[in-house]
């Protein structure tokens, strides 16, 4: 929830950096006038965890992002990773947390949670406790082990310095609704805005932070695309217009079986006679800036270096491709 409010987790991060003495329900209650989201504050209360997130700041703005545009598809991830690593005997109830499973409507949970309210962040190589990866090409970001954590005998995974916490600790997911829940008392408990709810539950999209002024957040998900997403969107409608496969040329430039593809764009070795759909012209002389404010590519002869991992093509060195602006 937290990586949603993106600038607002840098400022945690922050906060968290200049005082590393603070953790726990404490903490949390030390940052009360900062005007956070509440799930940006709770996570105060672990500096583990925001050292974590601080160092991939783009994962975590991914992150963000996913669980804004499918969170019904990520929670579901979620459940397929826990699975592997139960099924492998990776994932187990320890004197750190419980883990359980829960039946509804033939489908099945996997719920793991804290044993007592000293909470242990686990600390692990996703390689090793869930397998070969799902999409190599986009391997899992992989936090070091702390110079401080405790390794569990027999498991391939380990737990920090247990914090006290209890009620920053108000947030659960309802796995089978696909809901985030809030476990009303502890919230306010510790949070200076009050909250109501149905009993002691209420729904997380009821009460999260609304964006404010300029500063709009990307809860809306429709925060304004930068010039990446402009020059990907052009590019892809180019490709289009001329009969070409955005996402199968795409494709031919990821993982293993792009690898003689890459190495010969930057070699500039590149045939487009050998090459089918979407590269063909690569290797042709530079076009005019004017046909290329059409929606074409131009290419100069200064750069010849493309970049896959963005989604779309990008210049390396001195030229640039330049899309219908």
């Amino acid at each position: 929830m937290a990586s949603t409010y993106n600038s607002q987790l840098k400022e945690a991060v922050s906060y968290s950096k200049a005082h590393p003495e603070e953790k726990g329900d404490e903490a949390v209650k030390k940052v009360q006038d900062k005007g956070w989201d509440a799930s940006v504050s709770s996570l105060v209360a672990f500096p583990q965890v925001l050292e974590m997130l601080g160092k991939e700041p783009q994962w975590t703005e991914d992150l963000g992002n996913a669980f804004l545009g499918q969170p019904d598809g990520m929670m579901d991830t979620v459940q397929k990773l826990r699975k592997k690593a139960k099924d492998a005997g990776n994932l187990k109830t320890t004197k750190e947390q419980t883990v359980t499973t829960e039946d509804s409507n033939s489908t099945q949970v996997i719920v793991v949670a804290p044993a007592t309210q000293t909470v242990y962040v686990p600390v692990y190589n996703p390689t090793y406790v869930y397998g070969p990866w799902m999409y190599p090409a986009y391997p899992p970001y992989y936090y070091y082990y702390p110079p401080h954590y405790n390794p569990i005998p027999g498991l391939i995974i380990g737990f920090s310095i247990g914090i006290m916490a209890s009620n920053c600790m108000w947030g659960v997911f309802g796995w089978h609704s696909h809901s985030v829940n809030i476990n009303v008392n502890r919230y306010n408990n510790i949070n200076v805005n009050k909250i109501s709810g149905n009993g002691n539950k209420a729904n997380w999209n009821d009460h999260k932070q609304k964006p404010k002024g300029s500063h709009k957040s990307k809860l809306n998900n429709k925060s304004k695309p930068n010039k990446k997403d402009l020059q990907r969107k052009n590019a892809k409608n180019a490709m289009s217009k001329k009969g070409l496969d955005f996402n199968g040329a795409k494709g031919k430039l990821l993982g293993a079986q792009g690898k003689h593809l890459r190495s010969d764009l930057n070699k500039g070795k590149f045939n487009s006679g050998l090459h089918s759909s979407a590269f063909s012209g690569l290797d042709r002389p530079s076009r005019s800036h004017r046909e290329a404010s059409r929606g074409g590519f131009s290419r100069s002869s200064s750069s010849r270096s493309f970049g896959s991992h963005s989604g779309g093509f990008s210049r390396q060195g001195g030229g640039r491709l330049r899309g219908r602006r």
